[in-house]
């Protein structure tokens, strides 16, 4: 289900659940903009919450930001049409829109400054593992983040299969549950041998949260992921889905930041400018889930 992380508590979404409320096409009232996000860290709402500012201050409503548990309810959620808006992972957006979420993309997160849309998914070994490639993790102990997560199970899967490696029965798979979760395991190197998160937890918040030091993790592989898509639902007026493409279409963190609204250090570590992107730009995620047939492509 999903769990509100602002002030005013949110709905729950369990799976076949109707809408919270159909006024005017929002998930709950024409006053509220309900945002889903994947649950990849702990701290989504410090993360995040500059940019649910922004959007509060330009529609003039109330962003109700949410995480859900995990990814399925997260497409669950979108399916049964309670969110307005969200920040999902590329794989989270191709499994809603394949169960009938009605999503579409506003566009994607750039994550620096004159970069191309996406991310990169590590596997990481702690420092001075006998671990030097992804062949090496047959019969190890691997941290996975979550079965709905693109960086860290989709696309890990992916380079798992590649090597002759089934996910499923040649690794003993750990879900950490987020990418943060994943990368801590790792480092510890108790419960997990090796471990896949994106590269900004593992670079950046994840020394900075304290959670591991710098240099405890060594990253033996590195594969680029399409972008997190912001994303609307079609059911929202025609008006409210124009003027949420005009306001964030092509926004930077500096028209964030000249709004008055606070930049935290996690929010600069993921975001630098948001640009437009259409539906196809997740083709090579669905090309991923024909790759590697995984079941969590389908609700």
């Amino acid at each position: 289900m999903l769990a509100a992380c602002a002030p005013a508590p949110a709905e729950s979404a369990e799976a076949g659940a109707e809408p919270a409320s159909s006024a005017q096409g929002f998930a709950k009232d024409e006053n509220t903009l309900v945002m889903g996000m994947v649950p990849d860290q702990q701290s989504v709402e410090s993360n995040f919450q500059p940019l649910v500012d922004y959007i509060a201050a330009k529609t003039g409503k109330e962003v109700e930001l949410v995480q859900s548990t995990d990814y399925a309810a997260l497409v669950e959620a979108s399916i049964a049409g309670r969110v307005d808006i969200g920040n999902f992972s590329g794989f989270t957006y191709v499994a809603a829109t394949n169960g009938g979420a009605p999503l579409t993309p506003i566009g994607v997160t750039v994550t620096s400054e004159g970069a191309e849309p996406g991310y990169e998914s590590l596997t990481v070994v702690p420092a001075g593992s006998d671990i030097a490639s992804i062949e090496d993790l047959a019969g190890k102990r691997v941290c996975f983040v979550d079965p709905g997560s693109t960086s860290g199970y989709l696309y890990p899967s992916a380079e798992l299969l590649g090597a002759g490696i089934d996910p499923e029965t040649d690794v003993t798979p750990v879900f950490a549950g987020g990418h943060d979760a994943s990368a801590q395991k790792t480092a510890q190197g108790v419960e997990c041998d090796a471990g896949f998160a994106e590269d900004a937890v593992v670079e950046s918040t994840g020394i900075a949260d304290g959670l591991f030091a710098e240099g405890d993790l060594e990253v033996i592989n590195r594969v680029t992921v399409p972008g997190a898509p912001l994303v609307m639902s079609t059911n929202l007026p025609d008006d409210v889905q124009q003027s949420l493409r005009e306001s964030l279409q092509n926004i930077t963190i500096e028209q964030i930041a000249a709004e008055g609204i606070e930049i935290t250090d996690a929010f600069r570590a993921f975001f630098t400018e948001l640009v437009p992107v259409e539906d196809s730009y997740y083709d090579s995620v669905r090309k991923v889930c024909e790759e590697t047939g995984a079941a969590q492509c389908q609700p």
